[in-house]
């Protein structure tokens, strides 16, 4: 089945022809006649299968065929970071190519001036991180009265990362009976819970298991004392002669402190995290995408937003505290249908993170351990079973409108 047979326009038939792209991918073929329609989407796919080309194909046609001589914002995409905003932008624009559509993107981190210089040239499509664009409505610097389309890329992060406040101020200020999309590679009990608010008898779209991993990325899981992890990541990297590994951590801490280990090994390294400026976190990716550094090594702001085509190479030097980041970190790699490597560095106290993946993803993954590596079983480390409290639990509630008894501290969301 080609691209032909979903309803697109013969100028994006040649744009698409133009990129090399072939055939839909299953959730293309699933969600672009459905967005096409004009109906609310609830679609969930696997990391790397297109869900961007998924929801802006249609939605470029549909704006140009309605476009007026005024140029408002007709669709809004909202995404968690700043990394996934500057992705999701770049794919509008490459889609759109000869088209008469301008295309904004609006984040935190970076001055706002040189993106109210874009919105004044006139913006048909906004993406844009939500506490961004809570600024520009609330000081009137933009105009969502005629907006007919809002997108939420990868829904559950926005619950993840405290966004639920922000994005509840936003639907206040956005006109009814919308098209409203939620796209993401994993969804949860909450997360529909939560679509019932804000979506019109959605399509739902699955086009896989939920909250599936990739088949083509091969998954090793290496058991290993946490003071023995920078040691053991410097020697798969250097006895297998890997370029371009991606490596996430949970902490900023955790991504500068290994970032000095493996320069100190003679592997070149770029690390980025929230309290990088924007120049700087491009920069890394820059370098760590033309091959300048070998290693780039992140928080999970980088989960989301970061597609690198030949990825080959994944290492969590941490498990992540929710098991729906492991999905999307092991995700930047076996992209557009190639094989790639993910690894995972487990020590005695992550034993019940690892518990928490195979339950998520209905799996069971066999521990090995690396010859010179083996963990000592005489070590001190105590499984924490009793998890780190987060606020996701008490964000999800508010969400949803139900009750909790967890007193946490109510904060800022996270800055990423």
């Amino acid at each position: 089945m080609g691209f032909s047979t979903l309803g697109l326009q013969a100028n994006l038939l040649s744009t698409l022809d133009a990129l090399g792209y072939e055939d839909p991918t299953p959730i293309q073929q699933a969600a672009i006649p459905q967005v096409l329609a004009g109906h609310d989407v609830m679609a969930g796919a696997q990391t790397g299968t297109g869900k961007t080309a998924a929801f802006a194909l249609p939605l470029i046609q549909r704006i140009t065929a309605q476009k007026e001589a005024n140029s408002d914002i007709r669709v809004l995409v909202l995404t968690p970071t700043r990394e996934l905003a500057q992705q999701v932008h770049q794919s509008f624009v490459r889609y759109s190519e000869g088209l008469n559509l301008n295309t904004v993107a609006a984040y935190g981190g970076a001055s706002i001036n040189p993106q109210l210089a874009a919105l004044s040239e006139g913006c048909d499509v906004l993406v844009a991180t939500p506490g961004r664009l809570l600024e520009l409505v609330i000081k009137e610097l933009i105009d969502l009265n005629n907006l007919t389309t809002l997108v939420l890329d990868e829904a559950d992060r926005m619950l993840d990362m405290g966004f639920i406040t922000d994005i509840t101020r936003i639907l206040k200020r956005l006109p009814e009976g919308i098209q409203t999309l939620f796209f993401s590679a994993t969804f949860n009990d909450d997360v529909f819970a939560l679509s019932k608010t804000m979506l019109n008898q959605p399509k739902l779209i699955e086009v896989a298991q939920r909250n599936a991993t990739a088949t083509q990325i091969e998954q090793r899981f290496y058991e290993v004392d946490s003071q023995r992890k920078a040691a053991l990541t410097a020697f798969l990297i250097g006895a297998n002669n890997w370029h371009q590994v991606l490596i996430f951590t949970r902490t900023k801490q955790a991504v500068d402190d290994l970032a000095k280990e493996l320069k100190k090994d003679g592997i070149s390294t770029a690390p980025i995290h929230g309290d990088k400026s924007q120049g700087a976190r491009d920069r890394g990716l820059e370098d760590f995408k033309t091959g300048k550094v070998r290693v780039l090594v992140a928080t999970d702001v980088a989960a989301r937003g970061l597609d690198i085509d030949q990825l080959q190479y994944v290492i969590n030097f941490e498990l992540p505290y929710n098991a729906e980041d492991y999905i999307h970190r092991i995700g930047r790699t076996g992209r557009a249908g190639n094989a790639g490597l993910a690894v995972s560095l487990v020590s005695h106290k992550e034993k019940y993170l690892l518990a928490d993946i195979e339950k998520l993803t209905s799996a069971h993954f066999l521990l090995q351990w690396q010859e010179g590596f083996e963990p000592n079983p005489d070590a001190q480390e105590t499984s924490n079973n009793a998890k780190r409290k987060s606020s996701k639990k008490n964000l999800r509630a508010q969400a949803l409108g139900l009750k909790t008894n967890n007193k946490a501290k109510k904060g800022r969301p996270r800055r990423r």
